[in-house]
């Protein structure tokens, strides 16, 4: 949905009803990634499922579902060799969720609009399939905080079905995965009947790391890369400067164990979030390291230094009182072997031979 926001807004907020079509499944080759998007709004599409090999099939039917108001899930294979013939060249099979929406289809949008654009967690689970019809098109939608949500008076969800899909919801979103998943008719786990699709709208991983040197830039442009939100966090103004670390989406000015401590407080770190300690002082590695290897959910914590700085760093750790199982958490990050030169460049990836 990220790629259509903003026009399914404006329709939102105008009384218009589109048809928007959202690829819930691929089989073998497909060009798109479940929660990819396509809208319909009166004579134009914006978005795209199959990079271009069924949009013209799917307009057609956002236009249908638009007019008789009945959500369809549908799917593409591989065509027979017909030029005229509706299907992916590439192999791979898609299922679709072709639904109407408007403000009363979905009366909750402008939140969860907010919600993604200030990147706030919220995921939004969809029935795509159930023997009774009247309840294809349902949503619930699920944060990672408060009680299971009830669904309004005009849904039909019942509370087992409500609770069933909240729970998995938030396991997904705190994995930022979109997915189906598959109960039994009134929600019941090992059964089948019901598939909802959940799209999860998670903020980016984040990385965070500690340590304003030149090896952070470069790291930071790496996080980047992969599609981390890079923090690089500092005690000394001199070092932690947005000139010096341009890859970086925010440059931190704080001691970095009070750093990292109020941002799990504020519940800003989950079970994505990498950590890396380039810091190599005690004074901000230690205090650092004992916040970060007590956090309940962290996917990574990584310190650099040599072995004889690693086994330094352990055995402060365990006088301050850090456990054996928590200081098991630690990697050693290790800039190549001894005697080792890394240089950053850019250029081709390959040298040159004359």
């Amino acid at each position: 949905m990220h790629d259509v926001l903003d026009d399914l807004e404006s329709a939102w907020h105008a009384g218009r009803t589109v048809g928007l079509a959202t690829l819930t499944v691929t089989w073998h080759s497909a060009p798109r990634q479940p929660g990819a998007t396509m809208l319909v709004d009166e004579d134009r599409a914006v978005g795209s499922v199959s990079g271009g090999c069924v949009e013209g099939a799917v307009y057609e039917l956002a236009r249908e579902v638009v007019t008789d108001g009945a959500p369809t899930l549908t799917r593409y294979g591989v065509s027979d060799g017909d030029v005229l013939e509706v299907g992916l060249t590439c192999g791979g099979t898609l299922e679709l969720f072709v639904q109407p929406v408007s403000a009363t289809t979905f009366p909750d949008l402008p939140e969860v609009v907010a919600d993604i654009r200030s990147g706030r967690p919220v995921a939004v689970a969809t029935v795509i399939e159930h023997p009774d019809r009247g309840l294809v098109g349902q949503r619930l939608v699920v944060r990672p905080d408060g009680d299971s949500p009830s669904p309004a008076p005009e849904e039909m969800l019942s509370p087992r079905q409500v609770a069933a899909l909240a729970d998995d919801a938030r396991g997904l979103l705190a994995q930022g995965l979109s997915e189906v998943l598959t109960y039994g008719p009134d929600g019941e786990r090992r059964g089948e009947g019901m598939r909802v699709f959940v799209e999860a709208f998670a903020p980016p991983p984040r990385l965070i790391v500690f340590g304003a040197i030149d090896f952070a830039s470069a790291m930071a442009d790496q996080g980047r890369l992969l599609g981390y939100r890079v923090t690089v966090c500092d005690a000394r103004p001199t070092f932690a400067t947005a000139a010096r670390l341009p890859g970086a989406h925010e440059v931190v000015v704080r001691w970095p164990h009070e750093y990292l401590r109020e941002e799990a407080q504020a519940g800003r770190i989950d079970a994505r979030t990498v950590l890396t300690v380039l810091t190599h002082d005690p004074k901000f590695d230690i205090p650092l390291l004992e916040v970060a290897l007590r956090l309940e959910q962290v996917a990574y914590v990584g310190a650099m230094g040599s072995r004889r700085t690693h086994d330094q760093r352990v055995a402060q750790l365990r006088e301050v009182g850090v456990s054996d199982d928590e200081i098991a958490r630690l990697s050693s990050l290790r800039w190549g072997g001894a005697g080792s030169r890394l240089s950053e460049r850019a250029g081709p990836i390959h040298h040159a031979h004359g």
